[in-house]
């Protein structure tokens, strides 16, 4: 299990643009200092950095009760992985042959969140928080 959650945080790594790439030919660069405004909210230049990442929860039925849009808090053991996740999508359960336990969501993160998830969930399992 470690080696496929390790495999698909490498995948991530591996696709996602680089963040030093700058805007297309033609577009205006956005000045450092415009990359939040007073309340703190992501820009488009934060946007870069937000990867989806699969995460298997080990409660199945909590994984039930989110839909798209919901905020989710994700723990390993007593330690917050990340916070106030969005839930992009809930695949329906397969349980076909080799089906692991838990429930699969699919989180918007920014990368490096995503590779702290990937560690945690190779050494406990995860769970998930609603906010």
């Amino acid at each position: 299990m470690a080696a496929g959650l390790a495999m698909a945080a490498a995948a991530l790594a591996a696709s996602a643009p680089r963040a030093d790439t700058g805007p297309a030919h033609g577009e205006p660069r956005a000045p450092a200092a415009a990359a939040q405004d007073v309340r703190g909210a992501r820009t488009a230049r934060d946007a870069r950095d937000v990867v989806r990442a699969p995460v298997r929860i080990a409660d199945a039925a909590a994984v039930r009760l989110l839909r798209p849009g919901d905020r989710v808090d994700v723990l390993a053991a007593a330690r917050v992985v990340a916070m106030a996740a969005p839930v992009v999508s809930v695949p329906s359960a397969g349980g076909g042959p080799g089906e692991r336990e838990g429930a699969l969501i699919v989180l918007a993160v920014p990368r490096r969140t995503a590779a702290e998830i990937t560690g945690a969930a190779a050494s406990t399992p995860l769970a998930v928080t609603l906010c």
